[in-house]
Protein backbone atom coordinates (compact mmCIF):
# COMPACT_ATOMS: atom_id res chain seq x y z
CA UNK A 1 0.00 0.00 0.00
CA UNK A 2 1.31 3.34 -1.45
CA UNK A 3 2.56 5.65 1.13
CA UNK A 4 0.40 9.13 2.11
CA UNK A 5 1.95 11.87 0.13
CA UNK A 6 1.91 14.95 1.72
CA UNK A 7 2.49 19.08 1.02
CA UNK A 8 5.77 19.82 1.48
CA UNK A 9 4.70 23.72 2.90
CA UNK A 10 4.73 22.63 6.12
CA UNK A 11 8.07 21.16 6.19
CA UNK A 12 9.47 24.15 4.91
CA UNK A 13 7.82 26.40 7.27
CA UNK A 14 9.20 24.38 9.98
CA UNK A 15 12.62 24.41 8.85
CA UNK A 16 12.54 27.78 8.24
CA UNK A 17 11.39 28.19 12.47
CA UNK A 18 14.66 25.81 13.00
CA UNK A 19 16.40 28.56 11.15
CA UNK A 20 15.52 31.17 12.78
CA UNK A 21 16.42 29.71 16.29
CA UNK A 22 19.47 28.85 15.42
CA UNK A 23 20.62 32.66 13.57
CA UNK A 24 19.17 33.99 17.31
CA UNK A 25 21.76 31.22 18.71
CA UNK A 26 24.71 32.40 17.01
CA UNK A 27 23.81 35.22 17.57
CA UNK A 28 23.92 35.05 21.56
CA UNK A 29 27.23 33.17 20.82
CA UNK A 30 28.35 36.16 18.78
CA UNK A 31 27.47 38.76 21.86
CA UNK A 32 28.61 36.69 24.55
CA UNK A 33 32.28 36.70 22.73
CA UNK A 34 32.07 40.42 22.30
CA UNK A 35 30.71 41.43 26.25
CA UNK A 36 33.31 38.11 26.95
CA UNK A 37 35.50 40.46 29.26
CA UNK A 38 33.11 42.08 31.25
CA UNK A 39 30.74 38.79 31.94
CA UNK A 40 33.30 37.39 34.25
CA UNK A 41 31.65 38.70 37.51
CA UNK A 42 28.24 38.11 36.24
CA UNK A 43 28.50 34.69 34.94
CA UNK A 44 30.79 33.20 38.98
CA UNK A 45 27.61 35.28 40.13
CA UNK A 46 25.08 33.51 38.57
CA UNK A 47 26.85 29.95 39.21
CA UNK A 48 27.23 31.02 42.69
CA UNK A 49 23.29 32.18 42.61
CA UNK A 50 22.36 28.67 41.60
CA UNK A 51 24.86 26.78 43.35
CA UNK A 52 23.20 28.17 46.48
CA UNK A 53 19.48 28.27 45.72
CA UNK A 54 19.09 24.85 47.00
CA UNK A 55 20.09 25.72 50.41
CA UNK A 56 17.96 28.92 50.27
CA UNK A 57 14.76 27.02 49.95
CA UNK A 58 15.52 24.51 51.95
CA UNK A 59 16.00 27.21 54.66
CA UNK A 60 12.68 28.68 53.43
CA UNK A 61 10.57 25.17 53.64
CA UNK A 62 12.28 25.33 57.50
CA UNK A 63 10.19 28.25 58.30
CA UNK A 64 12.47 31.36 57.34
CA UNK A 65 11.83 34.05 55.32
CA UNK A 66 13.42 34.50 52.09
CA UNK A 67 15.67 37.59 53.04
CA UNK A 68 16.61 35.69 56.22
CA UNK A 69 17.55 32.64 54.28
CA UNK A 70 19.66 34.32 51.32
CA UNK A 71 21.82 36.08 54.20
CA UNK A 72 22.66 33.47 56.17
CA UNK A 73 23.42 31.52 52.73
CA UNK A 74 25.79 34.55 51.57
CA UNK A 75 27.10 34.59 54.70
CA UNK A 76 28.30 31.16 54.67
CA UNK A 77 29.79 31.49 51.53
CA UNK A 78 31.43 34.51 52.60
CA UNK A 79 32.84 32.82 55.65
CA UNK A 80 34.02 29.96 53.01
CA UNK A 81 35.63 32.20 50.80
CA UNK A 82 37.58 34.00 54.19
CA UNK A 83 38.71 30.61 55.72
CA UNK A 84 40.24 30.00 52.42
CA UNK A 85 42.16 33.23 51.95
CA UNK A 86 43.39 32.83 55.46
CA UNK A 87 44.47 29.71 55.65
CA UNK A 88 44.33 27.98 52.55
CA UNK A 89 46.46 30.31 50.37
CA UNK A 90 49.34 30.57 53.24
CA UNK A 91 49.70 26.86 53.65
CA UNK A 92 49.97 26.68 49.38
CA UNK A 93 52.26 29.84 49.51
CA UNK A 94 55.02 27.95 52.06
CA UNK A 95 54.42 25.02 48.82
CA UNK A 96 55.34 26.72 46.51
CA UNK A 97 58.47 28.42 48.33
CA UNK A 98 59.61 25.08 49.57
CA UNK A 99 59.16 23.71 45.63
CA UNK A 100 61.33 26.53 44.03
CA UNK A 101 63.94 25.57 47.19
CA UNK A 102 63.90 22.13 45.94
CA UNK A 103 64.65 22.80 42.47
CA UNK A 104 68.39 22.38 42.34
CA UNK A 105 67.61 19.03 44.16
CA UNK A 106 65.61 18.07 41.59
CA UNK A 107 68.13 19.37 38.77
CA UNK A 108 70.25 17.18 40.41
CA UNK A 109 68.56 13.80 40.95
CA UNK A 110 67.19 13.79 36.72
CA UNK A 111 71.27 14.49 35.40
CA UNK A 112 72.86 12.32 38.13
CA UNK A 113 70.15 9.47 38.76
CA UNK A 114 66.90 9.46 36.50
CA UNK A 115 68.82 9.72 32.93
CA UNK A 116 71.45 7.67 33.72
CA UNK A 117 68.91 4.78 34.76
CA UNK A 118 66.77 5.37 31.81
CA UNK A 119 69.80 5.35 29.65
CA UNK A 120 70.61 1.80 31.09
CA UNK A 121 67.70 0.24 30.96
CA UNK A 122 66.87 1.76 27.02
CA UNK A 123 70.07 1.24 25.52
CA UNK A 124 69.29 5.44 23.60
CA UNK A 125 72.03 7.81 24.40
CA UNK A 126 69.61 10.92 25.44
CA UNK A 127 72.51 12.87 25.56
CA UNK A 128 73.62 12.77 22.16
CA UNK A 129 70.19 14.32 20.64
CA UNK A 130 68.64 16.16 24.66
CA UNK A 131 71.40 18.30 26.17
CA UNK A 132 69.80 18.55 29.79
CA UNK A 133 72.03 21.34 30.81
CA UNK A 134 70.43 23.46 27.82
CA UNK A 135 66.87 22.03 28.87
CA UNK A 136 66.93 23.19 32.67
CA UNK A 137 68.95 26.58 31.71
CA UNK A 138 65.71 27.08 29.15
CA UNK A 139 63.58 26.16 31.74
CA UNK A 140 64.97 29.00 34.65
CA UNK A 141 65.29 31.30 31.66
CA UNK A 142 61.55 31.03 31.15
CA UNK A 143 60.52 31.10 34.82
CA UNK A 144 62.50 34.12 35.49
CA UNK A 145 60.96 35.83 32.33
CA UNK A 146 56.94 34.61 33.71
CA UNK A 147 58.67 36.49 36.77
CA UNK A 148 59.24 39.59 35.21
CA UNK A 149 56.09 39.30 33.24
CA UNK A 150 53.87 39.00 36.41
CA UNK A 151 55.62 42.35 37.85
CA UNK A 152 55.03 44.20 34.36
CA UNK A 153 51.44 43.50 34.24
CA UNK A 154 50.93 44.43 38.41
CA UNK A 155 52.56 47.32 37.19
CA UNK A 156 49.82 47.93 34.09
CA UNK A 157 47.53 47.70 36.83
CA UNK A 158 48.65 50.03 39.08
CA UNK A 159 49.48 52.26 36.65
CA UNK A 160 46.42 51.95 34.30
CA UNK A 161 43.60 53.58 36.27
CA UNK A 162 41.14 51.92 33.77
CA UNK A 163 42.61 48.79 34.26
CA UNK A 164 42.75 48.91 37.95
CA UNK A 165 39.44 50.17 38.30
CA UNK A 166 37.75 47.84 36.13
CA UNK A 167 39.87 44.78 38.26
CA UNK A 168 38.71 46.08 41.87
CA UNK A 169 35.02 46.55 40.05
CA UNK A 170 34.95 42.74 39.12
CA UNK A 171 36.11 42.20 42.73
CA UNK A 172 33.62 44.62 44.36
CA UNK A 173 30.96 43.07 42.33
CA UNK A 174 31.29 39.78 42.33
CA UNK A 175 29.38 39.30 45.97
CA UNK A 176 26.64 42.02 45.22
CA UNK A 177 25.74 40.35 42.02
CA UNK A 178 25.91 36.60 44.57
CA UNK A 179 23.75 37.93 46.78
CA UNK A 180 20.83 39.63 43.92
CA UNK A 181 21.10 36.19 42.17
CA UNK A 182 20.27 34.19 45.45
CA UNK A 183 17.58 36.80 46.08
CA UNK A 184 15.84 36.71 42.94
CA UNK A 185 16.98 33.63 41.57
CA UNK A 186 13.45 31.97 41.83
CA UNK A 187 11.99 35.10 40.29
CA UNK A 188 14.19 34.82 37.42
CA UNK A 189 12.97 31.21 36.55
CA UNK A 190 9.17 32.17 37.03
CA UNK A 191 9.87 34.94 34.64
CA UNK A 192 11.53 32.76 31.96
CA UNK A 193 9.10 29.95 31.93
CA UNK A 194 6.31 32.62 31.50
CA UNK A 195 7.71 33.54 28.13
CA UNK A 196 7.72 30.02 26.57
CA UNK A 197 5.15 28.98 24.25
CA UNK A 198 2.22 27.20 25.97
CA UNK A 199 2.46 24.14 23.25
CA UNK A 200 6.17 23.85 24.44
CA UNK A 201 5.92 24.17 27.97
CA UNK A 202 6.30 20.68 28.86
CA UNK A 203 8.64 19.72 26.61
CA UNK A 204 10.92 22.65 28.16
CA UNK A 205 10.07 21.90 31.35
CA UNK A 206 10.95 18.79 31.25
CA UNK A 207 14.59 19.31 29.63
CA UNK A 208 14.89 22.44 32.20
CA UNK A 209 14.86 19.53 35.00
CA UNK A 210 17.20 17.05 33.24
CA UNK A 211 19.61 19.58 33.07
CA UNK A 212 19.20 20.75 36.51
CA UNK A 213 19.42 17.03 37.75
CA UNK A 214 22.67 16.88 35.62
CA UNK A 215 24.24 20.39 36.55
CA UNK A 216 23.50 19.72 40.11
CA UNK A 217 24.96 16.53 40.08
CA UNK A 218 27.94 17.67 37.72
CA UNK A 219 28.79 20.99 39.41
CA UNK A 220 27.53 20.89 43.38
CA UNK A 221 28.70 17.14 43.49
CA UNK A 222 31.56 17.14 41.62
CA UNK A 223 32.88 20.20 43.60
CA UNK A 224 32.28 18.22 46.56
CA UNK A 225 34.00 15.62 45.84
CA UNK A 226 37.47 17.01 44.25
CA UNK A 227 37.47 19.19 47.50
CA UNK A 228 37.06 15.65 49.89
CA UNK A 229 39.64 14.32 47.55
CA UNK A 230 42.14 16.94 47.17
CA UNK A 231 41.75 16.69 51.50
CA UNK A 232 42.10 13.13 51.49
CA UNK A 233 45.60 13.16 49.27
CA UNK A 234 46.89 16.26 50.52
CA UNK A 235 46.42 14.64 54.40
CA UNK A 236 47.57 11.76 53.86
CA UNK A 237 50.64 12.59 51.73
CA UNK A 238 51.61 15.01 54.48
CA UNK A 239 51.27 12.74 57.08
CA UNK A 240 53.17 9.86 55.50
CA UNK A 241 55.89 12.63 55.23
CA UNK A 242 55.88 14.20 52.06
CA UNK A 243 57.29 17.72 52.00
CA UNK A 244 55.54 19.07 48.97
CA UNK A 245 52.08 16.98 49.97
CA UNK A 246 49.56 19.34 50.66
CA UNK A 247 50.66 20.84 47.34
CA UNK A 248 50.61 17.39 45.17
CA UNK A 249 47.04 16.56 46.76
CA UNK A 250 45.23 19.95 46.05
CA UNK A 251 46.51 19.76 42.30
CA UNK A 252 45.35 15.88 42.19
CA UNK A 253 42.00 16.99 43.95
CA UNK A 254 41.65 20.03 41.50
CA UNK A 255 41.71 18.02 38.25
CA UNK A 256 39.73 14.44 39.55
CA UNK A 257 37.14 16.11 37.76
CA UNK A 258 38.10 14.26 34.86
CA UNK A 259 37.85 10.41 35.85
CA UNK A 260 41.44 8.92 37.16
CA UNK A 261 43.33 12.04 35.65
CA UNK A 262 43.76 13.11 38.87
CA UNK A 263 44.92 9.79 40.77
CA UNK A 264 47.15 9.74 37.73
CA UNK A 265 48.93 12.75 37.77
CA UNK A 266 48.99 12.59 41.78
CA UNK A 267 50.61 9.76 41.64
CA UNK A 268 53.57 10.50 39.00
CA UNK A 269 53.86 13.78 41.18
CA UNK A 270 54.26 12.05 44.37
CA UNK A 271 56.79 9.33 42.95
CA UNK A 272 58.84 11.91 41.57
CA UNK A 273 58.86 13.84 44.52
CA UNK A 274 59.62 10.98 47.79
CA UNK A 275 62.43 10.04 44.81
CA UNK A 276 64.21 13.16 45.37
CA UNK A 277 63.32 13.70 48.33
CA UNK A 278 64.90 10.40 49.95
CA UNK A 279 67.75 10.95 47.24
CA UNK A 280 67.24 7.04 46.13
CA UNK A 281 64.55 4.55 46.18
CA UNK A 282 62.62 4.08 49.86
CA UNK A 283 60.58 1.35 49.26
CA UNK A 284 58.51 2.52 52.50
CA UNK A 285 57.76 5.47 51.06
CA UNK A 286 56.56 4.99 47.96
CA UNK A 287 54.51 2.03 49.34
CA UNK A 288 52.78 4.68 51.65
CA UNK A 289 52.18 7.12 48.63
CA UNK A 290 50.43 4.82 47.00
CA UNK A 291 48.61 3.68 49.86
CA UNK A 292 47.06 7.12 50.21
CA UNK A 293 45.91 7.12 46.55
CA UNK A 294 44.35 3.97 46.60
CA UNK A 295 42.41 4.30 50.02
CA UNK A 296 41.53 7.57 47.93
CA UNK A 297 40.38 6.37 45.09
CA UNK A 298 38.37 3.69 46.99
CA UNK A 299 36.27 6.20 48.91
CA UNK A 300 35.83 8.20 45.74
CA UNK A 301 34.53 4.61 43.69
CA UNK A 302 32.64 3.16 46.31
CA UNK A 303 31.50 6.45 48.52
CA UNK A 304 31.89 9.63 47.13
CA UNK A 305 30.78 9.61 43.41
CA UNK A 306 27.69 6.61 43.90
CA UNK A 307 26.06 9.20 47.09
CA UNK A 308 27.05 12.31 45.75
CA UNK A 309 27.36 12.62 41.86
CA UNK A 310 25.41 9.65 40.51
CA UNK A 311 25.32 8.33 37.42
CA UNK A 312 23.13 10.90 36.12
CA UNK A 313 26.04 13.05 34.22
CA UNK A 314 26.62 11.25 31.21
CA UNK A 315 29.91 13.23 29.88
CA UNK A 316 32.52 11.18 28.83
CA UNK A 317 35.57 12.08 29.92
CA UNK A 318 37.05 13.19 26.50
CA UNK A 319 34.07 15.74 26.18
CA UNK A 320 34.77 17.19 29.63
CA UNK A 321 38.53 18.00 28.24
CA UNK A 322 37.16 19.13 25.08
CA UNK A 323 34.67 21.41 26.19
CA UNK A 324 36.97 23.14 28.88
CA UNK A 325 39.68 23.52 26.24
CA UNK A 326 36.97 24.77 23.97
CA UNK A 327 35.44 27.31 25.80
CA UNK A 328 38.91 28.69 26.40
CA UNK A 329 39.99 28.89 23.28
CA UNK A 330 36.59 30.24 21.89
CA UNK A 331 35.53 32.71 24.97
CA UNK A 332 38.67 32.75 27.21
CA UNK A 333 37.90 32.41 31.06
CA UNK A 334 34.56 33.29 31.00
CA UNK A 335 34.29 30.09 28.52
CA UNK A 336 36.49 27.87 30.34
CA UNK A 337 33.48 28.71 32.74
CA UNK A 338 30.64 28.13 31.30
CA UNK A 339 32.38 25.15 28.77
CA UNK A 340 31.19 22.36 31.24
CA UNK A 341 27.73 23.67 32.13
CA UNK A 342 26.80 24.14 28.53
CA UNK A 343 28.68 20.68 27.75
CA UNK A 344 25.65 19.25 30.24
CA UNK A 345 22.87 21.13 28.63
CA UNK A 346 23.86 19.96 25.43
CA UNK A 347 24.18 16.23 26.31
CA UNK A 348 20.45 16.16 27.70
CA UNK A 349 19.71 18.18 24.68
CA UNK A 350 21.35 15.03 22.26
CA UNK A 351 19.75 12.69 24.62
CA UNK A 352 16.27 14.20 24.06
CA UNK A 353 17.28 14.82 20.19
CA UNK A 354 17.72 11.16 19.91
CA UNK A 355 14.59 10.30 21.91
CA UNK A 356 12.51 12.04 19.85
CA UNK A 357 14.04 10.24 16.36
CA UNK A 358 14.00 7.02 17.12
CA UNK A 359 10.62 7.34 17.75
CA UNK A 360 9.84 9.41 14.29
CA UNK A 361 8.40 7.59 11.35
CA UNK A 362 11.98 8.37 9.45
CA UNK A 363 14.01 6.05 12.05
CA UNK A 364 11.39 3.21 11.53
CA UNK A 365 11.04 4.09 7.66
CA UNK A 366 7.85 4.74 6.95
CA UNK A 367 8.65 8.71 6.17
CA UNK A 368 5.55 10.36 3.64
CA UNK A 369 6.47 11.18 0.59
CA UNK A 370 6.89 14.53 -0.35
CA UNK A 371 4.75 15.63 -3.45
CA UNK A 372 4.87 19.33 -4.69
CA UNK A 373 2.05 20.65 -6.34
CA UNK A 374 -0.21 17.54 -6.36
CA UNK A 375 -2.81 17.28 -4.45
CA UNK A 376 -3.60 13.76 -3.80
CA UNK A 377 -7.66 13.25 -2.86
CA UNK A 378 -8.24 10.13 -0.23
CA UNK A 379 -11.03 7.96 -1.01
CA UNK A 380 -12.13 5.34 1.84
CA UNK A 381 -11.68 1.87 1.39
CA UNK A 382 -14.52 0.15 2.11
CA UNK A 383 -16.76 2.95 -1.04
CA UNK A 384 -13.82 1.86 -3.29
CA UNK A 385 -14.24 -2.17 -2.40
CA UNK A 386 -17.96 -1.46 -2.77
CA UNK A 387 -17.50 0.58 -6.05
CA UNK A 388 -15.27 -2.51 -7.43
CA UNK A 389 -18.08 -5.23 -6.16
CA UNK A 390 -20.57 -3.18 -8.02
CA UNK A 391 -18.90 -2.90 -11.02
CA UNK A 392 -17.92 -6.37 -11.01
CA UNK A 393 -21.92 -7.25 -10.09
CA UNK A 394 -23.03 -4.76 -13.26
CA UNK A 395 -20.74 -6.75 -15.46
CA UNK A 396 -21.99 -10.41 -14.35
CA UNK A 397 -25.59 -9.09 -14.31
CA UNK A 398 -25.21 -7.51 -18.26
CA UNK A 399 -23.38 -10.60 -19.28
CA UNK A 400 -25.94 -12.77 -17.82
CA UNK A 401 -28.81 -10.69 -20.01
CA UNK A 402 -26.99 -10.95 -23.03
CA UNK A 403 -26.89 -14.76 -22.59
Amino acid sequence: MDREPVDASADIARFLRRLQWGLVALAALWLVALLGPILTPFVLAALLGWLGDPLVDRLERAGRSRPVAVTLVFVLMLMLVVLVVLILVPMVERQVVTLVEALPQYRAWFMETALPWVEQRTGIEITTWLDPQRLFELVRTHWAQAGGLATTLFGYLSSSGFAFLAWIANIVLLPILTFYFLRDWDLLVERVEVMIPRDHLATVSRLAKESDEVLGAFLRGQFIVMVALGAIYAIGLTLVGLKLGLLIGMVAGLISFVPYLGAATGIVLAVLAALVQAQGFDLKLLVLVGVVFTVGQLIESYILTPRIVGDRIGLHPVAVIFAIMAGGQLFGFVGMLIALPVAAVGNVLLRFARERYTQSRLYAGEGPRIVVGVQAQAVPVASASADDGGAAGNGNGNGNDGA
